[in-house]
Order: C-alpha cells, then structure tokens, then sequence
C-alpha cells in the first residue's frame, strides 16, 4: 500500500473531491467557455449585426459548413478535455493526447456529451499519467495507453452517461413546467449556490442541457448571487469589487462565507424570489446553449443566453418576435431586481447583528 501511495503521489494523482469535484469540474468550463460559448456568442454577432466574415462558410467538412463560431463550437469535446487534463496537471503527451479523448466522448455522447467527457476525461488522464515516462518509447506508449482507454471508454460509457444526464436534465425541466413555482425556488436556489460555490454550475447545466423555464430559473439564481454580493458588498468593496463580482464571480467571497456564513442569507433569498417570477411571471426561458443557463451575468453570459434563445425561437418560428415584456423580464430579473432585493434583505439581517462591516470585504 505504502508503495501504490508513493507512486500515485510521484505521478501527481490526487484521488479526491476537491481535485475531480472542484479542480476538474471548473476547468471543464473553461474549456466550454472557450469553444461552445464563444462560438456561439459569434455566431450571434454575426447574425445579429449582420457582419459578413462572421456568417460566412469558412470550412466545407464531410458536407458540412462551418464559420467562425461553429469551428469554436465544434471542438468543445476537446476544449473540455484539455482543460480538465490541464486541471489534472498531465504532462504534454497526455494532455495533447486528450484531444481525441474529448472529441470521442463528447460526440458518442450525444446532447449529454459533457457530463461524459468530464468522467472519461478524468479517466484518461490519470491512467495516461500513470503510464507516462515510464518506458523508453514514451512518445509512443503514453498517446496510445491514454486515446486507446479514452476511446475505449467512450464507446463504452459515453452513451449511457450522456443518455442518463439528459434525462435528470429533462426531469428537471419536465418538473419545472409542470410546477415553475416550486421548481423555480429550487432551480434557482441550487443552481445560484453553485455558482459561489468552488463549482462549476456552468458544467453541471451543461452536462444536465439544462435550458427551458429551468434553464431561466438557473439563470435567474446565478444572476441573484452575482449581482447581489457586488451590490450589497459595495460599501466595503467599491467599484473594483462591483466589477469583480457582477461580472466575473461571486466566488470572491467563498473565504468570507466561510467565515461568516450568514452574508449568504441574502442571495440566496434573493434567489428564492427572483427564480419563480423568471418562470411563473415572465416565463423566461433559457433556449440558448445550456451551459449560459449556469453563467449568470459573468460577461453577461447569462442574459446574452436568454437573447440568443429569442433569436432561435424566432429563426424556428416557434416565438414571433421579442416583446417589451421579454426586455423589461430579462431586466428586473438579472440586474434591478438583486440590485434591489440583496441589499434590502441585507439589511435586515445586518440590524439582527448576524453581518457586520467588514464581513464582505474582499483582500
């Protein structure tokens, strides 16, 4: 044992939550970010501003044309793969050899590719560190131990774990629709912890295709912690910390939850209330791509999702354009309402004597 232990800890294998569950989870993100959320945050500029390069075929493969943004979409099954193995800390071999591994997993692993590249990913690159530099032929045995296992997995794993996320995914949603109230709390509760959470909320939507009213209930939480903690933390924060976190991440103030957990109480309250006016109220839906359902407003990912879902609606002919009603919902519910809400509540639970100044300053 002491040997298997010694061996893991040369090879920088770290079996743990905070390496897969937190490491690995968030990169995967990234990775998202990076390809499938660009892309099609292009695509929507080009079409939108009617920006010729943009909308353009680029690349004719298999039959199959391509611009700009879908070249950056197609290759989130590798973006994620990367990213993760870069979490993992694998050397150069592994890590470029994950490219195949994520395009694999992500293709056999239909709409709920994500969730699939994340565990065979992981796979891959711990099996592929393993093995690395520890033969004369390196450049050989590490690229086919760490494809031939990813591959393998694919074929084997993919399909289920992609079938069995997009049916949570569509339990959710299923429920949502039937009871956008209490679906709506919860959706937006969970999914808004998450985001502060050292998670990814955007890979768990994604990996779950999490769109819909459910979708806008995710949206509507990550919007209630972003926009809540930078605006209720303004005295202590000022303008850097209202920048930093309602448009990069409530994260910033994990270390002071942890210290105080009660300066929680007020986005997360926040996120109970916007959540069912996003889906009984508005019926803001979420019908972009669904890892901006988990963005929030960091980079206004979140709202820019809800737009692009609009535009697809319209393109499909299933919305017949977007209403004053769709602006004014989008509004109150990513920015004037946590705005407003956080603060208040804030402010009660401050005259309780459980937050004090100081508790949400940021180092």
């Amino acid at each position: 044992m002491e040997k298997v232990k010694a061996f893991l800890k040369r090879k920088d294998i770290e079996i743990s939550l905070k390496r897969y569950g937190i490491d690995a989870l968030g990169a995967m993100a990234q990775g998202l970010f990076c390809s499938l959320l660009i892309g099609t945050i292009i695509n929507t500029i080009g079409t939108q501003f009617q920006i010729g390069f943009l909308t353009q075929t680029v690349a004719t493969v298999s039959g199959v044309d391509y611009t700009v943004g879908s070249l950056a979409t197609a290759m989130s099954g590798p973006a994620m793969a990367v990213a993760i193995g870069y979490a993992l800390h694998c050397p150069p071999l592994v890590l470029f050899s994950l490219i195949t591994v994520g395009f694999a997993a992500n293709a056999l692993g239909g709409a709920g590719g994500p969730l699939a590249v994340l565990f065979i990913a992981i796979l891959a690159s711990e099996i592929g560190k393993a093995v690395s530099k520890e033969t004369k032929i390196d450049i050989l045995v590490t690229p086919l131990v760490t494809i031939g296992v990813g591959i393998a997995l694919s074929a084997w794993w993919a399909p289920a774990l992609g079938s069995a996320a997009m049916n949570v995914g569509n339990l959710i949603m299923w429920a949502t629709n039937l009871q956008p109230f209490l679906m709506g709390i919860l959706v937006s509760v969970v999914v808004g912890i998450a985001l502060t959470l050292p998670i990814s909320s955007a890979a768990i939507c994604a990996a779950l295709g999490l769109t819909g009213l459910a979708g806008g209930a995710a949206v509507a939480g990550c919007c209630a912690q972003m926009v809540g903690f930078a605006v209720m933390s303004f005295p202590e924060n000022g303008w850097g910390g209202l920048i930093s976190q309602g448009i990069g991440t409530s994260m910033l103030q994990m270390g002071n939850i942890v210290k105080n957990p009660r300066i929680w109480i007020a986005p997360i309250l926040t996120s109970a209330i916007t959540g069912p006016i996003a889906t009984c109220v508005f019926h803001m839906e979420m019908n972009g791509t669904a890892v901006s359902s988990g963005m929030g407003t960091c980079g206004f990912v979140g709202p820019i999702g809800v737009y692009t879902g609009w535009m697809s609606d319209i393109a499909e002919g299933s919305k017949a354009a977007v209403t004053a009603s769709d602006w004014v919902g989008l509004a109150l519910i990513c920015l004037i309402l946590p705005a407003i809400l956080c603060p208040l509540i804030n402010l009660v639970v401050r005259k309780l004597g459980w937050v004090k100044d100081g508790d949400m300053k940021l180092d």
